[in-house]
């Protein structure tokens, strides 16, 4: 990773314009990280991104000293005519109200889509820089999740992912796969690609007294949190857990699951088909505090993304939240699901139903492991992934942006040139 130096990244006189398509804020807990850090920097703020159906509703709020535009957004349905609807419509709200934000020193594009490229570009020429905060592997993403090949729209999206790391001036990585993928892809600079990884809100996630009653009179709770779309592994969950019962004679434990998603409706009915409706809940998205009631009565916590070729490289957010919670996990064996939980996670093999189940039903045996493997998770989160390094390696790219730059906002336009490629 490049260097800390943050030296230019007080933002005292400098205005971020942070574009968010995929999320509202502060519903997006990353984005809304980097906004508050910025802001305790020094940055003025401003965020546009969607409406969210239940929260985050107003058109524009002003929360914590970062102003926030929201447009309205239906979310696609059906093939790709709704996405082209969906993205056509974010793009032209979003250049709407970069207008009549005005003139910023940066703008921070979040991905995905792999297409806010173009009002940063636009601004670019106003004098901001650009920063791309990828989410998101999008090409990855499109073949893990529609199963259509390396087809004409896979093309598409790697032709746009290769236009918008041309456009970035600095690229922010979620992890190292994603950081070595934009060196390789984009044929940037490594000092111009930084790791900013995700990390959970230490003071959102502070366990509680379990609450037995969620256990339905079961001795286990088994819990997973977290979206539920095609390639997020619900269906591999609720097939091992039938295994469990069917194949292991298990039935002492309960299993709630907590999100929402494209395939929630289908993963209910998957249960039902499976037998399993008595034994497995689906509260939908649920408020903070009943989401941290349910991991801390948790006895192990489910992750179980199957190997694509997303979810090999990503890293995934309810791991670390079940790491942060003191939970132990099952997983499969995923490149950075191994970085990140380490031994606070036991592997099956990529999609293994089977060894999932045996897995789980080890850990419900050996409540001794269970405890070394959650006090192992929380370190982790509070030593080498803790927010705190992200801050740093943020205010860092921040700097490498701006450079020497006088602010835009300050009426400089600074027109120093893009640093070469290597």
């Amino acid at each position: 990773m490049p260097g800390d130096d943050t030296t230019g990244a007080h933002g005292q006189g400098r205005r971020a314009l942070v574009l968010v398509e995929n999320l509202s804020v502060p519903f997006d807990r990353r984005v809304w990280q980097e906004c508050t850090t910025l802001r305790d920097a020094g940055w003025t703020v401003d965020v546009i991104c969607p409406r969210g159906s239940k929260r985050d509703t107003e058109p524009e709020a002003v929360i914590d000293g970062v102003r926030i535009h929201r447009y309205p957004l239906r979310a696609a349905t059906g093939g790709p005519a709704g996405y082209l609807r969906e993205y056509g419509t974010a793009l032209w709200h979003t250049a709407r109200l970069a207008r009549r934000i005005g003139p910023v020193d940066v703008v921070h594009a979040c991905n995905p889509p792999d297409l806010l490229f173009l009002p940063a570009l636009w601004l670019k020429r106003r004098g901001a820089r650009f920063v791309f905060d990828q989410h998101d592997l999008v090409p990855e993403l499109y073949l893990s999740r529609f199963d259509r090949g390396a087809d004409l729209l896979y093309r598409g999206v790697c032709a746009l992912e290769r236009l918008t790391y041309r456009a970035a001036d600095v690229v922010l990585a979620t992890n190292e796969s994603y950081r070595d993928t934009a060196l390789r892809r984009g044929g940037l600079r490594p000092e111009d690609v930084f790791v900013v990884r995700s990390a959970p809100d230490t003071e959102r996630f502070q366990p509680v007294p379990p609450e037995p009653e969620l256990k339905r009179g079961k001795p286990h709770l088994l819990c997973y949190l977290g979206v539920m779309g095609p390639q997020d592994g619900v269906d591999y969950a609720l097939r091992a857990l039938a295994k469990l019962r069917d194949e292991l004679g298990r039935t002492d434990w309960h299993a709630v699951f907590v999100g929402g998603g494209d395939t929630f409706d289908a993963m209910v009915e998957l249960s039902r088909r499976l037998g399993l409706a008595e034994q497995v809940q689906f509260t939908g998205r649920v408020p903070d505090a009943d989401l941290v009631r349910y991991l801390s009565t948790a006895d192990v916590c489910l992750s179980p993304d199957p190997r694509n070729p997303l979810n090999d490289v990503s890293t995934m957010n309810k791991v670390l939240e079940y790491m942060v919670m003191g939970r132990p996990i099952v997983s499969f064996d995923l490149r950075e699901a191994r970085v990140s939980a380490g031994d606070a996670a036991v592997y099956a093999a990529a999609d293994d139903e089977a060894e999932f189940a045996r897995l789980v039903a080890r850990l419900m045996d050996d409540p001794e492991k269970r405890a070394w493997m959650g006090k192992l998770g929380q370190e982790r989160i509070n030593g080498p992934l803790a927010w705190r390094n992200s801050q740093r390696s943020l205010l860092a790219a921040y700097a490498a942006a701006v450079g020497g730059r006088a602010p835009v906002s300050a009426g400089g336009r600074g027109r120093a040139g893009r640093r070469p490629r290597r």
